[in-house]
């Protein structure tokens, strides 16, 4: 009798039960034989690229047809991705050995296989689901059943819960943990500074004779590596020109960032740092909007193990910058990039085991492609979010909106295709927006600019970069060549003493063509505006003529009446009363009238001797009918006399509201002053001057 037919029905389900988890063990080790098969016959398979170190995963690259050099030190099958510098994955050599099947664990539906060479440590665990659907394999090697990873000395834990940081960010720090940089100030200055190169030992020895706990190990030697390690941009371009080996990156000084990363790892190594090189893409060198990310890796960075938490780095990134062309490395210190939060670090690095973005919950590849890149000058000058948060904006109406929130007061500016035409920016107390109008259809690149509103720096740096894809143009918002941004009052010209103004908005609309916006002025502040139009053949002199300036105490009125319809732009230029010197521009609006019917005249001229205190009700128009009755009245201040004179003199009287009063006949004259005497003992003096209608 056969041994299955002597079993009860109870032992022949308890052997199932038993045998059934065997299964995916059995068919692994088939096709182990059928692969090793293959090898011998100089064909590559997944198993021998899983050996190599090399994780293959479905929805990355499966094909394995061949490889290309990407110029990072690496065989991949795209060209180079990646302002910043240019990335570097992990390399990998294939193991000679034939591997071999030497165990396995059951674990409720699923069986962990552990794949190594002969004769040699575990390295890898693999598991194969019996449930639905593919399991994700993580790209990092050496990853076990317990939740370790090697690193080259022995198991440390991979990230875990308490590892984790909220995704989105909650806008609080730009580092993963607590720190007061100026606790670094002397440590800093003493690891940059040290030049002990003749081993890695004795560099780490030398560094760390100011370093009292893992914190400042961990920031000496990546003080020392930012300063003291350039980008090697021959290596970049010439695989065979470059070594990534730590020693050799420390002897020569320059590597590429999979030697960067190498470096570091060792060096904390020595330190007794727990530290991990980690892979995956980045926004970095030639990174372009939309792009998608396929192929191998092409960065390498940093984990470090402090105070019972993994916390990321990048020392490429924080040493310095290439050019466009990757022709000239510059070092430039970047703290951005020590111990950067995870929901920022995530904005351009992503790395190919997820579990290493710590964060909660974690990024798709897809939604790292897709979201806004935000480097670290962003961040550094104190912005927050942006709004939208993709780079690629499309145009509704043949306008597209976007909003920068900050921490503080900034300045801004912008470029549409490299001009700051076709759009309309306002600042805020915390950030800014800009509304933009292309005058064509097709795709524009936008760019976005900031400097702080203190101190000394005149330099704006680039902090965002859009793509507006404009399927429509709205050519009423063709705005005037002499329009500068920002457009309209902001807490800028509320520090320039500009405070409470009646049109808080940047445009103004009038259908009429006439306007009035009204200031409470700082002391001592002495205002000249201007008003300028692309379709005008008036002189600048004509142009002042259409705004009457008014003062009542601390306020300041402006009338203006427009010459024509059409857009105009008011300019405002202040200085101190006090200060004999030019004056500054501060801001300006944007006047719209659509009303073709409109056609006002200019303000009558005035002489030197008008008064600031001074204010004209009637007539405003400096054209005056012929043959006419005039009625004028005036706001004057410590003046005896007044008269108005045409052909005749005629005197204004003294009203109980305190207006001087009067009319002047216009027959036979061709221009009619206004004049005053101070006094008895002085002469006439002028303060305004009319032109009278040709008959």
């Amino acid at each position: 009798m056969a041994f299955h037919d002597r079993l009860s029905n109870t032992q022949r389900i308890l052997l199932a039960i038993f045998c059934f988890p065997l299964l995916p063990f059995y068919l692994c080790a088939l096709c182990y034989a059928r692969s090793h098969e293959e090898q011998e016959e100089g064909k590559p398979t997944e198993l021998a690229h899983m050996e190599a170190g090399k994780t293959v995963e479905t929805q990355r690259d499966s094909s394995f047809t061949g490889f290309q050099s990407d110029g990072n030190g690496n065989d991949r099958s795209q060209q180079p991705r990646g302002n910043g510098l240019p990335g570097q994955p992990v390399q990998m050599q294939p193991d000679e050995q034939a591997p071999v099947i030497t165990s396995y664990t059951n674990e409720g539906t699923h069986v962990t296989v552990e794949v190594h060479p002969r004769n040699t440590t575990p390295q890898l665990f693999k598991k194969f689901s019996l449930g639905k659907g593919v399991r994700k394999l993580p790209s990092l090697t050496g990853l076990d059943n317990k939740g370790f990873q090697e690193n080259g000395e022995g198991r440390v834990p991979l990230p875990g819960g308490k590892d984790l940081h909220a995704y989105p960010w909650d806008k609080s720090s730009l580092k993963s943990m607590t720190l007061d940089l100026q606790q670094f100030e002397k440590l800093d200055a003493y690891a940059s500074k040290v030049s002990v190169k003749n081993s890695i030992e004795e560099l780490v020895k030398a560094l760390l004779r100011e370093a009292r706990n893992d914190l400042e190990k961990v920031r000496a030697i990546w003080m020392w590596i930012c300063h003291h390690i350039e980008y090697d941009v021959a290596g970049f371009h010439n695989k065979g020109q470059r070594s990534c080996e730590p020693k050799d990156v420390l002897h020569t000084g320059k590597s590429v960032c999979e030697g960067y990363a190498g470096l570091f790892q060792q060096m904390c190594s020595v330190a007794g740092v727990r530290c991990m090189k980690l892979s995956g893409y980045s926004k970095g060198y030639s990174y372009r909007r939309g792009q998608s990310f396929t192929g191998d890796s092409d960065h390498a960075w940093n984990a470090v193990y402090l105070d019972g938490r993994w916390h990321l780095l990048d020392s490429t990134w924080g040493s310095g910058s290439v050019n466009d062309s990757c022709s000239k490395f510059t070092f430039q210190y970047k703290e951005f990039y020590f111990l950067t939060h995870p929901a920022l670090f995530i904005n351009n690095h992503f790395p190919d085991n997820s579990n290493w973005q710590l964060l909660k919950p974690a990024l798709t590849l897809k939604e790292f492609e897709s979201n806004m890149l935000y480097n670290s000058q962003f961040y550094n000058l104190g912005m927050l979010a942006t709004h939208p948060e993709t780079p690629i904006i499309q145009t509704v109406n043949g306008k597209a909106t976007i909003s920068i929130e900050s921490r503080a007061p900034l300045l801004f500016m912008f470029k549409l295709q490299g001009t700051e035409e076709h759009g309309l920016m306002t600042l805020k107390k915390n950030g800014m927006k800009l509304e933009i109008y292309p005058q064509k259809t097709g795709n524009h690149k936008l760019q976005v600019f900031a400097k702080p509103a203190k101190g000394s720096e005149d330099h704006y740096n680039e902090v965002l970069e859009y793509t507006i894809e404009c399927s429509s143009v709205d050519k009423n918002m063709c705005f005037p060549k002499d329009l500068r941004q920002p457009v309209g009052p902001s807490w800028f010209t509320e520090r320039k003493g500009f405070l409470r103004p009646s049109h808080p908005e940047p445009i103004i609309h009038t259908n009429d063509g006439r306007c009035s916006i009204t200031f409470t002025l700082g002391k001592d502040i002495s205002i000249l505006p201007s008003l300028h139009s692309d379709n005008t053949s008036l002189t600048e002199d004509m142009r002042r003529r259409h705004i009457m300036e008014i003062h009542r105490g601390n306020q300041t009125e402006f009338k203006i009446h427009l010459p024509h319809a059409g857009k105009f732009v008011l300019r405002l230029f202040a200085k101190k009363k006090s200060d004999p010197g030019n004056y500054n521009y501060i801001f300006n609006y944007l006047i719209s009238c659509p009303n073709t019917e409109v056609k006002w005249p200019v303000f009558p001229e005035y002489y030197r001797n008008w008064a600031e205190s001074y204010e004209l009700l009637e007539p405003l128009a400096g054209l005056l009918p012929a043959n006419r009755n005039v009625q004028f009245k005036l706001k004057l201040h410590s003046i005896a006399k007044a008269f108005v004179k045409g052909k005749d003199t005629s005197p204004l009287t003294l009203s109980k509201d305190g207006y001087w009063e009067g009319t002047c006949n216009t027959s036979g004259c061709t221009e009619v002053c206004v004049m005053v005497q101070e006094n008895a003992n002085l002469k006439f003096s002028y303060l305004l001057k009319y032109e009278v209608e040709t008959q």
